[in-house]
């Protein structure tokens, strides 16, 4: 059994970037897989919409997916806004149940520094009343309460942000393999 890294964040937090990182990084010494919140909506699920329900939905089989490749021994980096914290809890949940590791990322920065970075424009057009229901400007974001790591990329660069997440995952799954042996032990 293995991990879901869940990063999550803003439209233009930098999670795809850190999720992409971490995956060349890690790519080397493990089997991983990277789900892009965009990419998966995209090719899978394309029915879904941006109302309440859409998202939540899309979020539950998002860690559905990432569920199935940790419990193949595969380190799934998920790349996801997932606005609402009830659901990442729920997600978080189900992999416990499974018995598996889930490392929450709270990929931090300032809706004016993720306007600057939006390559899609998403942020302008929100600006322009273009978009509906934008996360963060028009639309709910619930910033995780207790993330296993915070990585605020407006003051940290690429590199030591992955870092972070790596020490964060090391800590992790190390504390779930100490778990593990504690309830041998105890059979």
């Amino acid at each position: 059994m293995t991990t879901t890294l869940w990063l999550t964040g803003l439209p233009s937090s930098g999670k795809s970037t850190l999720g992409r990182e971490l995956v060349e990084k890690l790519r080397s010494e493990r089997k991983v897989q990277h789900l892009d919140g965009d990419a998966v909506r995209r090719d899978f699920f394309p029915e879904l919409g941006f109302s309440k329900e859409d998202r939540t939905e899309n979020i539950l089989r998002i860690g559905r997916l990432a569920a199935m490749l940790a419990a193949h021994d595969v380190l799934a980096v998920v790349s996801v806004i997932a606005p609402f914290r009830e659901v990442r809890d729920q997600v978080r949940a189900e992999h416990e149940e499974a018995g598996l590791t889930f490392v929450e990322v709270y990929v931090d920065a300032p809706v004016d520094v993720c306007a600057e970075r939006d390559v899609k424009g998403l942020y302008a057009k929100a600006e322009r009343g273009q978009v509906e229901a934008m996360t963060g400007v028009s639309d709910v974001y619930e910033a995780p309460v207790s993330p296993e790591v915070l990585v605020d990329t407006a003051t940290l660069s690429v590199e030591q942000g992955t870092e972070m997440i790596e020490r964060a995952l090391e800590r992790c799954e190390s504390e779930r393999r100490e778990q593990d042996i504690r309830e041998v032990v105890l059979r």
